[in-house]
């Protein structure tokens, strides 16, 4: 997301996020997904995303192979209004409303759950209580306009910073609890 609280430009632009890491934060990230037992994603993400990691995977040439494969592999169910069918490998079309279907996949074993989506897709997860930690990397830029994951909230969602850690390309992570 950018400094002022975007994560998206008015039109779902990207090209404003540093995709430049060092080591260190790919070895964060890497920690932080080494144990999620699946993923959700909404359908507009995971029309990129899926293809994209996939095609990383089968490059064992590609730097970020190791994290295309774990992407590859981990059990992926995207939530669409729009889908009948879902094309990929490894992945599932949620049958049932989002409530309802993040709280019994949270509750299934196997690793937590990660969720990857776009801005709508993330703020419904927020407004409706389902995340139970939220990790915000934060790009050092603003744009002024754009998409915010924090627009369906009804009511103000506090929320305790359990860890703040900065890079050297300028990206800060942000680890947050929120209150319940």
């Amino acid at each position: 997301m950018t400094v002022d609280g975007f994560v998206a430009g008015p039109n779902g632009e990207m090209d404003w996020m540093i995709f430049d890491w060092d080591d260190t934060l790919k070895s964060y990230v890497n920690e932080l997904t080494g144990p999620i037992g699946g993923i959700v994603l909404g359908r507009k993400l995971a029309e990129g995303f899926i293809p994209h990691w996939a095609a990383v995977a089968a490059n064992p040439e590609n730097p970020d192979h190791a994290a295309g494969k774990k992407f590859t592999e981990t059990p992926k169910v995207v939530f669409s209004r729009t889908l009948d069918h879902c094309p990929w490998e490894n992945t599932s079309l949620a049958g049932r409303e989002l409530v309802a279907e993040v709280t019994d996949l949270k509750n299934q074993e196997g690793g937590y759950l990660m969720a990857y989506g776009g801005a709508t897709f993330v703020a419904s997860l927020i407004k409706h209580g389902l995340i139970d930690e939220i990790y915000l990397f934060v790009n050092p830029v603003a744009l002024g306009q754009g998409m915010n994951i924090f627009d369906e909230l009804d009511l103000h969602q506090k929320m305790v910073l359990q860890k703040a850690t900065k890079f050297d390309c300028g990206i800060v992570v942000l680890q947050y609890e929120p209150i319940r």
